[in-house]
């Protein structure tokens, strides 16, 4: 079994930051992709970030220069720092991990969601 943990969504004012954090933990042998995601309601979700194994980064257009994807390998932990946060960042926050496990299956790993909102 493998889970996929999110941390770090809140309440925070326009302007503001958040760290958002996601831990993978079970049988796993190796992680390649990673990715934060995000659905507003009503909307469909979206990706925001990925990274590589290497640490090779891409993130969608309206992130770029806010948000920063980071993984720490050794803990099996990826990271998204939000900075300038906008009411239209308002949302619930997934993160996504390509696992290898140990029984040599491979899949595409979710986490349950973390609500981010931005509000006054």
């Amino acid at each position: 079994q493998v889970q996929l943990v999110e941390s770090g969504g809140g309440l925070v004012q326009p302007g503001g930051s958040l760290r958002l954090s996601c831990a993978a933990s079970g049988n796993i042998f190796s992680i390649y992709d990673m990715g934060w995601y995000r659905q507003a309601p009503g909307k469909q979700r979206e990706v925001l970030a990925t990274i590589s194994s290497g640490g090779s980064t891409n993130y969608e257009d309206s992130v770029k220069g806010r948000f920063t994807i980071a993984r720490d390998n050794a803990k099996n932990t990826v990271y998204l720092q939000m900075n300038n946060l906008k009411p239209e960042d308002t949302a619930v926050y997934f993160c996504s991990a390509d696992i290898l496990t140990r029984g040599i299956t491979r899949n595409l790993y979710w986490g349950r969601g973390t609500q981010v909102t931005v509000s006054s």
